[in-house]
């Protein structure tokens, strides 16, 4: 047997002591075969960090690379899509359609009543039955029958164009234009040269649509060039601070909201407000929480978030939001309302169904209070300023 050469030798014993045992000494051997043979080498080394799968395999004659890993990069979030909403001049023209397709029996039921050639007290009896229907109340019910009444048998009205006029002048009037239905959104100054935004609370009970219309409202204020904050004072329902968040995002409009179901309401509409008196913001609109108006309890708390703001900002507008089909029903929810927190103004929600579109007349006649916003549809711009003349045309086809 051939004695190993002492480089061989020392080779194994340095291989032994790197911990390679016998595989590392087989590698020597190969390793001096290879060169004796005039192969290139093989590049046992391995970049750092790489596994032993990126390691190229040495082609014939050549040298191995050492492939290093591409590394893992993160791709970046897409930013979110910030939203032009539609503006708001012409809205409650362009959604006249669906209001005519309300089926409202303010509209073409009244008109071929009175057309006919001669009005019986049966007919008058049919006119009456489909005002009430209308939720238009037993007292505006009254004086819109006496003023046809007289009009008709005076003037002997009875071409359809001539009826429709009459008709429209008379519903017109009972729902009072001279009532001021501007949203006060101008923001103001402190004697002090303090920057007061315009503060909004949208106040109502489950089920209306209240922080939908807070989103919908924050984009009509957007379309009108205003700066918003939102303050998602609604803590009690678990998915209302998220909803009105993702409304505020889809126009770029911040919600200050608290972490903690059932947080103190005062506490974050006191917080908003104060952001938007320290960002010089135009208008904040404060969303509460659905309150039924027989709970002592929960309408104390709206009473404490009006206080409570009021430290900062008093509040410019306070919005009750009804649900039009509710009926007679939507008028003691607003009388309530009116004593608590000092409704200035009402949104009359869900028009564009089976509503009837009466209650405006009662709501009005019995609070003072004008209907200043109205929602006709689902779509996010589906809520227009409420004009007295659009909406009656649009109940009359």
């Amino acid at each position: 047997m051939n004695e190993l050469p002492w480089i061989e030798i020392i080779s194994a014993v340095v291989v032994l002591a790197g911990g390679g045992g016998v595989a590392g000494l087989l590698v020597a051997r190969r390793r001096r075969h290879d060169q004796e043979r005039g192969g290139g080498t093989t590049t046992l080394e391995r970049e750092p960090g790489a596994s032993a799968q990126a390691t190229a395999e040495p082609a014939a004659g050549g040298t191995a690379t050492a492939i290093r890993p591409e590394p893992d990069v993160a791709p970046e979030p897409a930013a979110p899509v910030v939203e032009t909403p539609a503006p708001t001049a012409g809205r409650l023209v362009r959604l006249r359609d669906r209001l005519a397709r309300s089926g409202s029996p303010l509209g073409a039921r009244l008109l071929s009543v009175l057309s006919r050639d001669a009005l019986t007290e049966d007919d008058w009896d049919e006119i009456e039955e489909e005002l009430l229907l209308a939720d238009v109340g037993a007292g505006p019910t009254t004086e819109l029958l006496d003023a046809l009444r007289t009009k008709v048998r005076v003037l002997g009205v009875r071409e359809p164009g001539a009826v429709r006029e009459l008709l429209r002048s008379e519903l017109v009037t009972l729902l009072d234009p001279s009532l001021d239905r501007t949203l006060r959104t101008e923001p103001t100054t402190a004697d002090d040269g303090t920057h007061l935004p315009a503060v909004t609370l949208v106040v109502g009970v489950n089920g209306t649509g209240k922080t939908t219309t807070v989103g919908k409202l924050a984009r009509v204020l957007v379309a009108d060039g205003r700066s918003v904050v939102l303050g998602a004072a609604d803590t009690f329902r678990a998915a209302a601070a998220d909803q009105l968040t993702t409304w505020g995002n889809r126009v770029g409009v911040p919600t200050v909201r608290s972490d903690r179901e059932g947080a103190d309401p005062a506490s974050v509409a006191f917080e908003a407000v104060a952001r938007g008196r320290d960002e010089k913001i135009d208008v904040v609109l404060v969303d509460t929480a659905g309150r039924l108006q027989n709970k002592a309890g929960l309408m104390d708390e709206l009473g404490k978030i009006v206080r409570v703001s009021s430290k900062v900002v008093p509040p410019s507008e306070v919005l009750l939001v009804l649900d039009a089909t509710t009926g007679q029903n939507g008028l003691s929810q607003a009388r309530v309302f009116a004593e608590v927190a000092g409704v200035t103004g009402i949104v009359l929600t869900k028009l564009d169904g089976t509503a009837k579109g009466g209650i405006v007349v009662q709501v009005q006649r019995e609070l003072g209070v004008p209907v200043k916003l109205i929602g006709l549809g689902e779509g996010p711009d589906d809520l227009a300023p409420f004009d007295v003349e659009e909406f009656v045309d649009g109940i009359l086809g």
